[in-house]
């Protein structure tokens, strides 16, 4: 096996921030001295070099001297204490009003997933698969999130399986608390949202040609606001919640960390 140097491009703040909750979280459950492989400064450096570039998990951890069963460890023990540190749904949309946040977009991705064994009823009355999305034609997970107009993401939902419909997704994890805030920050949210609540979402119309010229408007404006919002934020993320859902420990809160 040949070793070679490589540079991890994170500040090195971030590096230090990370390992201080690390270390903390090792004096709580008293981790003696000593008995781990990976000093606090070391998992946090594994741990954003993941980050990072997502590269094999066990070829990962053998460059730091790691099992494959120590480097998911390692790696979710790092996701969870920066999930401790993100704000629940409230908090961010306190945050976003405080900010003078304009309007949120509502959005998400399914996501690819080896949960596949798990047997649900459809509307039917039918056995399926509850992790198979139709929408992407394979077994994946339902991930919402709710975004600033430039598409930064200040939160995302808990993990629904692949089966579940968008509008389901949100009205258990997004809608409940998004509807006091509506009046003051109006949320944005495609097509397939329609049915959820106009005094909770509002959604670009089907056919803008049957509206009148006012509502023709309003509706060409919701149109642009979401699919710009969209446009810049969803590689963001994309790439952020793979991240998560690649380590096989998705957390709604540690996006907002990261």
């Amino acid at each position: 096996m040949i070793a070679y140097p490589a540079t991890l491009d994170v500040p090195r703040e971030l590096l230090g921030y990370v390992g201080r909750l690390l270390y903390r979280e090792r004096r709580r459950r008293g981790t003696p001295k000593n008995s781990r492989r990976l000093t606090c400064f070391h998992q946090a450096l594994f741990a954003l070099a993941w980050f990072r570039s997502k590269p094999n998990i066990r070829l990962h951890g053998i460059a730091f001297g790691l099992s494959q069963a120590t480097a998911y460890r390692y790696l979710h023990e790092a996701i969870d204490v920066l999930s401790t540190q993100a704000p629940d749904l409230h908090q961010a949309l306190d945050r976003a009003v405080a900010a003078g946040v304009p309007h949120l977009i509502l959005d998400g991705k399914i996501f690819n997933t080896d949960r596949c064994r798990i047997k649900t009823t459809s509307v039917k009355g039918e056995t399926i698969d509850a992790w198979f999305s139709g929408k992407t034609s394979d077994f994946g997970e339902n991930v919402r999130a709710l975004c600033e107009p430039d598409g930064f993401p200040i939160r995302t939902s808990h993990v629904e399986p692949g089966g579940a419909a968008d509008i389901e997704a949100a009205r258990r994890h997004v809608l409940p608390a998004v509807h006091r805030y509506a009046t003051t920050m109006p949320v944005i949210a495609g097509p397939g949202y329609q049915g959820a609540g106009a005094r909770t979402l509002r959604t670009p119309p089907d056919q803008l040609n049957s509206m009148r010229k006012r509502q023709c408007s309003r509706g060409i404006a919701r149109v642009a606001c979401f699919a710009t919002g969209r446009k810049d934020g969803d590689p963001l993320m994309r790439t952020s919640l793979e991240t998560m859902c690649c380590s096989g420990h998705t957390h709604s809160g540690a996006l907002s960390i990261l």
